[in-house]
This record gives structure tokens, C-alpha cells and sequence, in this order.
């Protein structure tokens, strides 16, 4: 797939105003524009988003919010406050991968981390939004909260910032919108199903296994703990292929293994890094089970001398939308975009930890649930669709390129518009 033409204003393309609230849509694309292109090219990681985090809140605040920053870490609040109404969040993230990128792009980053899922987008696309709705105040009442959150990829960036009192502190949202970055066309909207989770819930786990060291010419008198989680691995692949039903979606992943120092050393230990994902909690626990089994029943095999640790570093749940939140901006988008413009998305075994936002959050402080929506948006130019067939490199590959030019726009607006389904006396009208 050839990458983007250089980026200028004879190329950027425009988000469609179908309703006077988004008629300065597009004032807003060249900030948000210059915000993306600069976090592209220096992307930080997880719980390193220092630079990141004063980027968004600098911009925020230009545009007359009230911003609060270091919120369970570096996450960033936003509120614009415009009289008596709903409480609407708008959430994007911070954080990039630990990949070198490959794209070849004028402004790809050279520091060893990329944002290979879309976070940049998501910042950049939430400026514009806010930009749009604060030139907007006319059209809608209630409060405007955008949050920029940390440790998205770690899957502890939310739990972070609720537990930092994000409910307390800037008020319990009556929904909270998120959109994220997918293989599709630019400018298609993707909802999920009323009744079936949006992404996956999943589990990451760090295990060590103990063994004991010794020379390599003497293996009988050391306890090999790397051949120990060559076993570990092998039979791990068992509990989808054999003890899950064909039907019951789950993966699991042997991401690190780590071990050893020489090749004439028997290490003393081997430490692994395991992710599970599945569509429901029971299968996640299921699984969660089998592993702790399997791996104590090998180390048992090995006469390992101390039992494995199994650590959970973290866990999210399905993401489960609201029906009728989802049902009002998928409404939304419709008007803005058209019916042949909004699709929609299978279960993924993707996972995120905005549901944490939902059940999870309210819970820190004796809440009802609060109600999520989210979505998925297009990244290719038609140029790239094309080239490509519709197999784009996926996120997470260090060749993942959205075209801003064509996706920024339609991003915009998309999060604008489900903004304002949720702000008073806004709603997109059908």
C-alpha cells in the first residue's frame, strides 16, 4: 500500500454541516489537524504521556475549557460548561505502542514507539469536537467533559483515572462516548449490535516459573525452567482448541517470554507474559482457570522448587453498549452522514478498558450504571482502499497509516454529532 500524499490545504477535505451546530466543523479541522501530525510524530507510552497529555491540554484550554491535568496519572480533563443540561463525556487516549514504525510516512515517528491504533486520531478528532461544540453553544445546554486518558494499552488507565475520583470530582456523565480507529473506508461509521458486546473482555497475567540454575554441562543437577515453559506453552494451546467450545470465541496469547543470561547458563527462573480475551466473562474465567492449572501441573512435571507466581496485571470487561444511547447516535450519524455511510461491526475480540467507564465507575461511588456508546471509524482514502482491496494493515502493524486528510473530518463530526444527540435540545434531526 503507497502511503498518503503530502498533507496541504488544497487536499484536506471537509466534514458535511447538516445541522447549524456543526457549521464551524470546518474552522475546526486545522488545529486538530496540527495536533495529530505532531503527536504522530513523537508518540509516548503508556504512563509516559507527559508531552502527549500538555499537548491536549493546552489545546483544550485555548478553547476556553476548564481543564484539570494529572488525573490518575497523565489523563486530562476537560469541562465547558453551558448552563442547565445533560452530562456528556467525550474519551479519547494518550498512549502509543512499543513498535518501530514502517509506514515511510513525511511524519512518521523514529523513537522506537508508534501510534498504531488510532490514538492520535482519537486526540486530535476530540479537539475538533470541542472546538465545533464551544463555537456551537447556542444549539445545546449541559456540561462537556472531554477526557484525555492514559495507559489505554496497558488496560489500567481508566481504572486509574475513576479511582482518582473522575466521578466525583467533574460530576457523574449521563453517557460516555468513545469511537475508535478501524480498517474500513474513511468516513463509514460502525456500530455494534443492540444485543452482543462491542469488544472483548481480557485478562493479561505475568508468571514466573522457578527453577534451578546450574552449568549446562550439568543439567541433572539444575531444574530448567525455560524447558518447563516450553511445556507451559505448548499445553496452553489446549484450552481453546480442546477444552472451549468451538462456538465460545476466545484467544490466548503467549506475548514475552523472558529467560536467561548465557547460553552456558541454566537460568534460575523464566517469566512469561500471558493475555486472554473472550466475548463473556464466564469463558474468561473459565479459561483464567485452566491456566492457573496447567501451568502449577507443569511446574509440578518439572519438579520445579517453588511454586509459580501467576500475577493478574490487569482485566477489563466486554463492552456492552447502551441500546438506546447507541440507537440516538447511530440516529445521529445517519442524519449526518447517510444510511449508506453507517454499517455495522461484528464482536470483536479486540479489548478496552472503556467499560470500565460504565458499571465499574459508577460502583466507586454507589451509582446506578452510566450508559456507553461507542463506535468505530474509518482510516483509508479511497486511493488507499483500493491499493490495498480492502486488506489494510490492521492496527497494531507498524504499517498502519490513516489518512488524516479524509479521516479526520468524518471523525470530527462523528463525535461532535454524538455529542450533541446527548447534550439538550440537540439532537440530530432524521
Amino acid at each position: 500500500m503507497n502511503p498518503p500524499e503530502p498533507l496541504g490545504p488544497a487536499t484536506t477535505s471537509r466534514p458535511e454541516p447538516s445541522h447549524p451546530a456543526l457549521a464551524s466543523a470546518g474552522e475546526a479541522l486545522r488545529p486538530a489537524l496540527t495536533l495529530y501530525l505532531d503527536v504522530h510524530r513523537s508518540p509516548e507510552l503508556s504512563g509516559e504521556e507527559r508531552r502527549t497529555a500538555a499537548l491536549f491540554a493546552d489545546r483544550l484550554s485555548a478553547l476556553g475549557l476548564d481543564v484539570t491535568r494529572g488525573i490518575g496519572g497523565h489523563g486530562v480533563v476537560g469541562v465547558l460548561r453551558n448552563g442547565e443540561g445533560p452530562r456528556v463525556y467525550l474519551r479519547a487516549e494518550l498512549d502509543a505502542l512499543p513498535l518501530e514504525e514502517r509506514t515511510g510516512l513525511p511524519y512518521a515517528s523514529g523513537n522506537g514507539a508508534m501510534h498504531a491504533c488510532g490514538h492520535d486520531l482519537h486526540l486530535a478528532a476530540a479537539v475538533g469536537a470541542a472546538e465545533v461544540l464551544a463555537r456551537a453553544a447556542a444549539h445545546w445546554r449541559g456540561t462537556l467533559v472531554i477526557l484525555g486518558q492514559p495507559a489505554e494499552e496497558t488496560l489500567t488507565g481508566a481504572r486509574a483515572m475513576l479511582e482518582d475520583g473522575l466521578y466525583a470530582r467533574f460530576g457523574r456523565p449521563d453517557v460516555v462516548l468513545a469511537q475508535h480507529a478501524a480498517p474500513l473506508p474513511s468516513g463509514m461509521i460502525a456500530h455494534g449490535a443492540p444485543h452482543a458486546p462491542m469488544t472483548a473482555a481480557s485478562i493479561a497475567l505475568d508468571v514466573v516459573l522457578h527453577g534451578l540454575g546450574g552449568h549446562a554441562g550439568t543439567p541433572h543437577l539444575a531444574v530448567d525452567p525455560v524447558v518447563t515453559a516450553a511445556a507451559v506453552i505448548t499445553r496452553l494451546q489446549t484450552i481453546v482448541s480442546r477444552e472451549s467450545a468451538p462456538a465460545d470465541q476466545l484467544t490466548l496469547t503467549v506475548g514475552t517470554l523472558r529467560a536467561g543470561t548465557a547460553v552456558n547458563v541454566v537460568p534460575d527462573t523464566a517469566e512469561m507474559g500471558i493475555g486472554l480475551r473472550a466475548l463473556t466473562d464466564s469463558s474468561l474465567d473459565r479459561a483464567l482457570a485452566a491456566v492457573d492449572r496447567i501451568v502449577r501441573a507443569e511446574c509440578a512435571a518439572s519438579a520445579c522448587p517453588r511454586d509459580p507466581e501467576i500475577t493478574p496485571v490487569s482485566r477489563t470487561p466486554a463492552l456492552w453498549g447502551d441500546p438506546a444511547a447507541t440507537r440516538a447516535v447511530r440516529d445521529a450519524h445517519t442524519a449526518l452522514y447517510g444510511s449508506a455511510r453507517v454499517t455495522d461491526w461484528p464482536p470483536s475480540l479486540a479489548s478496552e478498558d472503556f467499560p470500565l467507564y460504565g458499571r465499574a465507575g459508577a460502583a466507586l461511588h454507589g451509582e446506578k450504571d452510566v450508559p456507553l456508546v461507542y463506535w468505530m471509524v474509518g482510516t483509508a482514502s479511497p486511493r488507499q482502499w483500493a491499493a490495498s482491496a480492502g486488506r489494510l494493515p490492521p492496527n497494531h502493524s507498524p504499517l498502519f497509516a490513516p489518512d488524516p486528510r479524509t479521516a479526520l473530518p468524518a471523525a470530527i463530526g462523528a463525535l461532535a454529532a454524538a455529542a450533541l444527540s446527548g447534550l439538550a435540545g440537540a439532537g440530530i434531526p432524521g
